[in-house]
């Protein structure tokens, strides 16, 4: 049976590959997310693996502590970590995956329950952990803009990234155009903007 993990390791390896594969002058380039090279994408995936430990950390211990203290301070960091050498990023995105899923392995049977909040908001599970982190990395690969599509991913996992767009997407409102346009009843598709 596939499970979340099956696709955290898959889509970090997928990501991690294609970070890999880039020239240092690739780096400068930009990616599919508006007003961000890829170095701000490698930054980001890196800050994330941190703050989703922080969530980890929380689960274990009890004690709150947020993914980012503010949405300013995630911006910052984002800014400040995309102007480090390719070298480093590199280095970095390599190093926060593989801490992340040595805390994942190590986290107690019983802490998986506890709550965190995430970045949203939201309260969850730490269940929901793994498929925050599989859901950036199997999106970013692809805002790399480095050859890597989504017919890269397994079925399933594609599956359960159209129910969470969905679902998140409904929940702001965009149902009615959706709907609209999944039913072959417009030819247009509701202009939304990133999801991640």
């Amino acid at each position: 049976m596939v499970t979340t993990r099956d696709w955290l390791d898959e889509c970090t390896d997928l990501l991690l590959r294609t970070v890999d594969g880039l020239s240092d002058g690739d780096f400068d380039a930009p990616s599919a997310l508006p007003d961000w090279t890829r170095r701000h994408l490698v930054a980001h995936v890196h800050y994330n693996a941190e703050a989703l430990r922080r969530l980890v950390g929380w689960a274990r211990t009890g004690i709150e502590n947020r993914m980012y203290a503010s949405t300013e301070q995630r911006n910052a960091e984002i800014e400040e970590g995309s102007r480090l050498p390719v070298a480093t990023l590199r280095e970095l995105v390599h190093s926060s995956a593989r801490a992340l899923a040595e805390d994942l392995d190590s986290l107690p049977e019983q802490a998986w329950r506890n709550e965190v909040v995430t970045a949203q908001g939201r309260t969850v599970p730490a269940t929901e952990i793994p498929w925050m982190r599989t859901r950036e990395v199997a999106v970013h690969a692809m805002d790399l803009a480095a050859g890597i599509d989504f017919t890269d991913l397994p079925a399933g996992l594609l599956r359960a990234l159209a129910d969470d767009v969905l679902g998140k997407r409904f929940a702001a409102g965009h149902g009615p155009d959706l709907v609209r346009w999944l039913t072959g009843r417009s030819d247009t598709a509701p202009a939304l903007g990133p999801w991640l």
